[in-house]
C-alpha cells in the first residue's frame, strides 16, 4: 500500500465515522421536509384510490391489499441510507454508482489530507510537486484528483512477448 493510498483510506474512514456512513437504513422524515408537495399528492392519490375501492362492489373486499401495498411502498420514503465511502470505489463505474454516485469526483478532500501528504516523508517529491501544480491550477481537489497522484493503479498491464506465449 502506497503512502497516498494509506492517507486516503484513513481520511475516508474518518469521514465515514463522522457522518455515520455505515450503509444502514435510518428512519427520517427528511422526505416530508424536502418534498412536501409530493408527499401531499401521494396521500391525495391514495385517498382517491380508497374512495374508488369503497364504491366498487368488486374491489371492496380487497381494501386490505391497498393498505398493505401503500404501507410497504411508502415505507421506503421514510428511511435514509448513508452509503459508506471506500477507497476501492474510486474510479469504479458499476452499479454502485447508482447507489452512492461518483462521490470521489464531487466531494472535495479536506485540507488536512493535503497537509498530511505534503508533510509525509514517504511521498515522493515528484508527487508533491504534482499536487502543488494541481492545487495551483484547480484550487480545490476532489478525492479522484489525489487518487490520480498515486500512479500505482494506472500502470498498464504487461503484455506478454510472443516468445513468452505458449504454443497452441
Amino acid at each position: 500500500m502506497s503512502e497516498i493510498q494509506r492517507l486516503l483510506t484513513t481520511c475516508i474512514d474518518n469521514i465515514n465515522a463522522e457522518e455515520n456512513r455505515d450503509n444502514r437504513p435510518r428512519f427520517s422524515i427528511s422526505f416530508i421536509r424536502n418534498h412536501p408537495g409530493l408527499f401531499t399528492t401521494m396521500y391525495i392519490g391514495w385517498f382517491a384510490t380508497l374512495a374508488v375501492m369503497l364504491l366498487s362492489p368488486m374491489l371492496k373486499d380487497s381494501i386490505w391489499l391497498l393498505f398493505l401495498i401503500f404501507i410497504l411502498l411508502n415505507g421506503f420514503f421514510f428511511f435514509d441510507v448513508n452509503p459508506r465511502y471506500r477507497y476501492s470505489d474510486i474510479d469504479v463505474l458499476d452499479l454502485r454508482v447508482c447507489y452512492n454516485g461518483e462521490w470521489y469526483n464531487t466531494r472535495l478532500v479536506p485540507n488536512t489530507l493535503i497537509d498530511e501528504i505534503m508533510a509525509s516523508e514517504r511521498v515522493p517529491e515528484r508527487q508533491k510537486a504534482q499536487l502543488r501544480k494541481m492545487l495551483a491550477t484547480k484550487g480545490e481537489l476532489s478525492f479522484y484528483d489525489v487518487y490520480s497522484l498515486d500512479g500505482q493503479h494506472m500502470q498498464p498491464a504487461r503484455n506478454p512477448t510472443p516468445a513468452a506465449m505458449p504454443n497452441l
